[in-house]
């Protein structure tokens, strides 16, 4: 694996995965899901997907951005939970704390292309991924796009952190796994991932 890439497997036990889904329950229906288009095809992603924080992540004809409210209500996106942010001051290495936290769903069939989280000022900081529910197969490349890349499997529970030489290479989700979690009631994964936008 990339230097800098670091697993944490069943780094959430399941009382604190479910407390997480609830805080996001509460999340969801403040900002809502919604789906995001590519900016040059007005292709639909196939992840649905919402933010949390002071800064949240878009992608319509427009391009790629961040910005400070929800695309369809206008509204701020809600706080980062706690338990989240102490996550992040735990594992990340990093002495600032998030800006964004990504949400995004996958239903059955859907799946991430490889692309690099390169819409940040501050690449020193790392990105922290955190699995809900079924598990999905991660795939990472290199800092190029093209070449040799490695798998991972993704549980309920597992934290990932994009640090070092990992930060800006290629990954994406190939597939999730149906039925490998009870977490969610419908079956699916969600994927939580907290970036640091702006430079301290």
């Amino acid at each position: 694996m990339q230097p800098g890439l670091r697993c944490f497997p069943g780094r959430l036990e399941t009382d604190a995965q479910r407390q997480l889904l609830e805080n996001l329950r509460g999340a969801v229906a403040d900002a809502p899901l919604f789906t995001p288009i590519m900016p040059r095809t007005g292709r639909p992603f196939t992840v649905r997907m919402t933010n949390l924080g002071a800064l949240g992540w878009v992608s319509d004809r427009a391009g790629y951005r961040y910005q400070p409210t929800h695309p369809e209500t206008g509204r701020p996106w809600p706080a980062i939970p706690e338990a989240l942010l102490e996550l992040w001051r735990a594992v990340s290495g990093y002495s600032h704390d998030p800006e964004a936290c990504l949400v995004n769903f996958y239903n059955c069939g859907a799946k991430m292309g490889l692309h690099r989280d390169e819409d940040e000022e501050d690449f020193s900081a790392p990105v922290l991924s955190v699995s809900l529910g079924d598990t999905a197969v991660f795939r990472i490349g290199g800092p190029e796009r093209g070449g040799k890349t490695e798998t991972l499997k993704l549980a309920s529970g597992d934290v990932l952190v994009m640090g070092g030489t990992s930060r800006l290479c290629y990954h994406g989700i190939d597939r999730v796994i149906a039925d490998t979690s009870t977490l969610l009631k419908d079956g699916g994964r969600i994927n939580l991932t907290l970036r640091r936008v702006t430079k301290p």
